[in-house]
């Protein structure tokens, strides 16, 4: 278990959040605030791996207005 203590303000704050977002306790809403953060690093260290994995995966290619445009022609394709 872990035991936070917070100002006033923010305690009263924490509470008033819980109640508008419809849970039980201030406890049960940082919970969840917490889960949400893991998944948001979790998706971010995704999207890293993905970007580096992109990175890594063959010779670069210079984006440029031509090449953007043959994309968008291959997708309208589809």
């Amino acid at each position: 278990m872990l035991n936070i203590s917070l100002p006033d303000q923010i305690k009263t704050f924490v509470e008033e959040q819980a109640i508008a977002a419809g849970f039980n306790s201030a406890n049960e809403y940082v919970y969840h605030l917490i889960l949400r953060e893991q998944e948001r690093v979790a998706q971010q260290e995704r999207i890293e791996s993905l970007l580096l994995e992109g990175l890594e995966s063959g010779e670069p290619v210079e984006a440029t207005d031509d090449w953007w445009e043959e994309k968008r022609s291959q997708l309208a394709v589809y």
